[in-house]
């Protein structure tokens, strides 16, 4: 007799779904729910951006481009990480245009890891690191984080986790969900440690650009580190381009030309109309990046007052738009917790573990969201801590 059950890859069932997606399915079942869920800007993609896209479709420009992407936008990615962050890659050898910075972080695990190898997994962070390394094989590490150190890796807690086995290392800073950023001296003593290993790095900088008490340093940026680090980064969040699902890929020939093995065989290449928008962004963007920072540095003052008003524990966060506040001494669990929130008053926000064991006793809120919406948001909070 046929057994389904038997023809499915052990891997795949064995990986836990996505923590943050099961707040998401109840939400459809709820009315009147506010949501500070979504890692996801509330603002439209600036027209100038959608502008560009409209006009490649008008102009007939619905081909397939070049598998690593247009050779144009390569250059622009090029041109505005040098002008940007210090970083200097080829764009015909080095740049993999991809499909959002998932698919990005996808390849460069997969083009590296072999069964067996270790790969070092800070936590709290997104949810996707873990299961990647597993399914190509590798063991995900994870190395807990504590809120003492505001949840920045240290390189004490970096040099004690590496083992002859260890490929790689997950750099995810500005940091989600927790919004810890690493300062370039900070980065340096991690780099030192690196050094005196073959360790890659795995530098996801989706929120480069989200930085609010200092500006953004690229590990890549610094000596010996470009040889052994793939940078990731993307258009989702610097310019509210969620939906038009564009990343990158930044790291040596070497690998690059193994991950575009990768790309060309499960995507392609990275949609057109998107890529056309995308240059446009790089040329022209810096102005609606800036603009939109100074709305979330606001919102980030806001909801980090706002949640110590109600008294909860809450550090502030230094990049992307998240919190992370402290909700362990009420007698739940974070999962409890927020379930309970959700039912009682409406307010969907995201376990802390669901984000890796270590980040049980705290929960995720988005301040992606109007400033009404988050002093709606925070207030029921308030009230249902008074039922607790």
């Amino acid at each position: 007799m046929f057994d389904p059950t038997t023809r499915l890859n052990r891997q795949i069932v064995d990986i836990r779904p996505s923590g943050i997606r099961k707040f998401f399915d109840v939400l459809d079942e709820m009315k009147d729910v506010i949501s500070l869920t979504v890692g996801q800007p509330d603002f439209v993609t600036p027209w100038h951006i959608r502008d560009a896209g409209i006009r490649s479709l008008e102009e007939g420009k619905t081909y397939y481009t070049s598998n690593n992407g247009l050779l144009e936008m390569r250059e622009q990615i090029a041109a505005y990480q040098k002008r940007r962050f210090s970083l200097e890659y080829d764009p015909k050898t080095e740049i993999i245009v991809t499909v959002g910075g998932s698919e990005a972080i996808d390849l460069a695990i997969r083009a590296t890891v072999n069964p067996g190898d270790e790969v070092l997994v800070p936590e709290p962070c997104f949810v996707c690191y873990a299961p990647l390394v597993s399914l190509a094989g590798g063991t995900p590490v994870t190395i807990p984080l504590r809120q003492e150190n505001g949840f920045k890796l240290t390189a004490e807690e970096l040099r004690a986790a590496i083992t002859p086995r260890t490929k790689a290392l997950v750099l995810a800073f500005p940091n989600n969900p927790t919004g810890a950023c690493l300062t370039a001296d900070e980065l340096s003593s991690l780099a030192d440690v690196l050094r005196e290993t073959d360790v890659l790095v795995y530098s996801d900088e989706i929120y480069a650009e989200l930085t609010y008490d200092f500006r953004h340093t690229s590990i890549a940026s610094l000596p010996g580190m470009r040889e052994r680090t793939v940078v990731v980064g993307g258009f989702s969040k610097a310019y509210a381009m969620t939906g038009w699902r564009l990343g990158y890929t930044l790291a040596p020939a070497w690998v690059t030309k193994q991950m575009a093995k990768i790309h060309q065989y499960g995507i392609m290449c990275a949609p057109t109309t998107s890529q056309y928008a995308a240059i446009e962004a790089l040329r022209n963007g810096d102005a609606d990046i800036e603009r939109m920072k100074a709305e979330y540095r606001a919102r980030r003052n806001l909801i980090v007052e706002r949640l110590r008003g109600i008294g909860l524990s809450c550090f502030l966060p230094e990049g992307a738009f998240y919190v992370f506040p402290y909700i362990g001494g009420f007698g739940l669990s974070s999962e409890q917790f927020c379930e309970k929130l959700l039912h009682e008053k409406h307010v969907a926000i995201v376990p802390g573990d669901a984000f890796g064991s270590s980040g049980e006793g705290f929960a995720r809120l988005s301040y992606a969201y109007s400033v009404r919406h988050i002093e709606q948001a925070v207030a029921r909070i308030g009230e249902f801590l008074q039922t607790l």
